[in-house]
């Protein structure tokens, strides 16, 4: 910049008073530059094509927000280097260092963020088959199942739940490994496969009547191996997860529907219902509707369940091994939760 064509500057002392009409106006084009400095060296345009870049990344990219940050916190490296090296510029300097530091703080937290969630290989295809399906985020399934549930085990023969003996107020849990067999006085319901909840129906049916007993006997058919949840500490974890709890409701809701379908064929073996599981058959979905509407057009609901029983079954001893489970299970308790 031409220093001569600028207009000097005048200190004014305190309690003077300038005459404006002896002022002299100075043109607009004398205090234009006249005389551009050189252009910057490359560091300081390369920082600035960093921060342009960062700004541009639509944010539909999944992980825009820490190509942005990574983005600013190169330039702003790049900027202390020109400040320091070049310029000598001690102002900008510490400037840049300060953005530096909040921001690589910031990347560094959404790596963390953005970090592979290890789950167990136990539980690794509990959580493909029956959360992800769902979009529970793994952080989130490791938060369920690493606080206050265990992994226990059932040898062939030993029995989880005993008929007018367990109490159903105390857990929660889904099998993992190997088969369990139902029975109510000793008729044969239905078997229970690997990520399928063993006591759901105790579960729904009595969250609002506490210290009942299991109404069926539960042994394992094989060596069996299963995730336990405490009732109690469960509950409260729902409760401040409002995501997770739609998520078990609506879980729990399917594995009784299921249980209920299998007595239309109590040999389903894991396949099939793993096919079930994954796409439910018109057949499923009409039994389920039936029942629904056989309820909802009758006083009475066992009325409404004979009903339904008659017009899905021709034998009768399928009617009366499922009128056994709606007595074992409750249907009660359960037809609004479930069916509603």
């Amino acid at each position: 910049m031409n220093t001569t064509a600028m207009s000097p500057l005048t200190v004014t002392p305190l309690g003077f008073v300038p005459d404006l009409k002896n002022v002299t106006l100075v043109p607009f084009n004398e205090t234009a530059c006249e005389n551009w400095r050189e252009i910057h060296h490359l560091v300081f345009h390369v920082a600035n094509i960093c921060f342009a870049v960062g700004l541009v990344i639509p944010t539909t990219l999944n992980l825009h927000m820490i190509f942005l940050r990574a983005l600013l916190t190169i330039g702003c490296a790049l900027f202390i280097i020109w400040a320091t090296l070049y310029r000598c510029a001690l102002d900008i300097m510490i400037w840049n260092s300060v953005f530096l530091v909040v921001n690589l703080l910031h990347f560094i937290y959404l790596l963390y963020k953005r970090r592979p969630i290890k789950i167990e290989k136990e539980l690794s295809s509990l959580y493909k088959r029956m959360f992800e399906p769902l979009h529970v985020p793994p952080e989130l399934f490791q938060r369920l199942t690493g606080q206050f549930c265990n992994i226990q085990t059932l040898k062939t023969g030993q029995a989880y739940a005993a008929e007018d003996k367990t109490s159903v107020d105390d857990r929660l849990s889904i099998l993992l490994k190997g088969k369990m067999k139902v029975s109510y006085r000793g008729h044969f319901l239905h078997n229970i496969y690997p990520c399928a909840f063993i006591d759901s129906p105790e579960f729904r049916s009595t969250q609002m009547n506490r210290g009942e007993k299991f109404q069926v006997t539960i042994i394992a058919d094989d060596n069996c191996k299963f995730l336990c949840w405490s009732r109690e500490r469960l509950t409260y974890f729902l409760e401040s997860e409002p995501f997770l709890y739609e998520i078990f409701k609506y879980l729990i809701g399917k594995d009784i529907t299921n249980k209920l379908y299998s007595l239309n064929d109590p040999t389903l073996n894991d396949k099939a219902s793993k096919k079930i599981d994954r796409q439910p058959s018109l057949c499923s979905q009409l039994s389920v509707m039936q029942m629904r509407n056989s309820m909802a057009s009758t006083s009475d609901s066992e009325d409404g369940l004979q009903m339904f029983l008659r017009g899905t079954s021709s034998a009768s001893s399928l009617r009366n091994n499922q009128q056994e489970f709606y007595n074992a299970y409750g249907v009660s308790h359960l037809q609004h939760d479930v069916f509603c």
